[in-house]
């Protein structure tokens, strides 16, 4: 009789061990592969950053971290499949502006980008680039402004998609300059260049790193940064504003996950996003691809989400633009 009460309080203090446990996905995450999902095509800035973050990832957390292309809608279709996910930490999404500026720009979504998503870790800072061909007469911003004024309607401008930053920097520039010139939406910017390059289309405001590639290639010529003031990485480009006070589009690339994915795993994720950007061999291509590391914990990241949604929100009204 004693035994079998024995082994019956052992069976008891057992279960409420197994009940009382952490849960064993966030306790081994990641146990299998990871998917990232970005909005953009590869070999463009956001993929390029992507990759370089995936590999760190994956050599710190020991799982494959793969990076998914899915392009379309301004990133859109991204960020769908991602908030339509299992909420486990294993389908993650790629934040950029795009994230923010969709917000209000698209009448449509099927989402709400805040609320349907949690924030994960802040990767980095970067401003755009306004780069044309090399068979574009302007050599500098002015020359531009004066060039496009004397040729109404007869410049074109490329971007990654419709609600992009590199959208939206030519709309504010479009909206501040009184330029009249015709938007050409791409499925990112990595498709636009050989257009941009052949003269098909004059012009991209495009995301550094991708800009700074053509540019130091000799492929396209760098007219200014949309930063307020000159860039770090680039500081013989002078910044927009030098010509049109007032300009600024800078943007952020980060990582979000489903709403209801465990805070668990996104500590786990959140701390090696933070131990990669300590790595010097990692912040050091981060910093040629144009970028500025920026660790921010998950609730920080979250405020600048938000703060860049209501900012890119005033830019969309400014400009007067909006896709249904």
């Amino acid at each position: 009789m004693l035994r079998i009460l024995r082994n019956s309080i052992f069976g008891l203090v057992f279960l409420f061990g197994l009940f009382n446990a952490p849960p064993p996905a966030a306790a081994a995450y990641p146990d299998r592969p990871v998917h990232w999902l970005i909005g953009f095509a590869a070999g463009g800035p956001v993929d390029i950053v992507a990759r370089i973050m995936a590999q760190a990832l994956s050599d710190r957390l020991g799982q494959q971290f793969i990076v998914e292309n899915r392009t379309g809608s301004g990133g859109n279709i991204a960020a769908a499949a991602a908030v339509n996910a299992a909420p486990d930490g294993y389908t993650l999404l790629f934040v950029a502006p795009n994230n923010a500026i969709s917000t209000s720009l698209y009448k449509k979504l099927p989402f709400d980008f805040l609320r349907d998503t949690v924030p994960v870790a802040s990767i980095m800072q970067l401003t755009n680039m306004l780069v044309v061909s090399n068979a574009f007469p302007a050599k500098t911003v002015q020359d531009f402004i004066d060039y496009c004024k004397a040729n109404p309607g007869k410049i074109s401008f490329a971007s990654s998609g419709n609600g992009t930053s590199v959208h939206m920097s030519a709309e504010l520039f479009k909206a501040m300059t009184k330029c009249d010139m015709i938007h050409v939406p791409y499925r990112g910017s990595a498709i636009a260049f050989p257009d941009i390059i052949s003269n098909k289309v004059q012009l991209i405001f495009d995301n550094l790193p991708s800009a700074l590639e053509q540019s130091r290639g000799g492929n396209v010529r760098a007219l200014g940064v949309t930063s307020p003031q000159r860039w770090p990485g680039v500081p013989d480009v002078p910044a927009i504003a030098e010509t049109v006070p007032g300009f600024e589009a800078v943007g952020f690339y980060g990582i979000s996950a489903p709403k209801g994915t465990p805070s668990e795993v996104i500590e786990i994720l959140n701390k090696a996003v933070g131990d990669a950007l300590k790595d010097p061999k990692v912040t050091a291509r981060l910093t040629e691809n144009g970028g500025i590391p920026k660790p921010m914990t998950p609730a920080e990241f979250g405020k600048l989400v938000a703060d860049e949604t209501e900012k890119w929100k005033k830019v969309v009204e400014f400009a007067g633009v909006s896709v249904d």
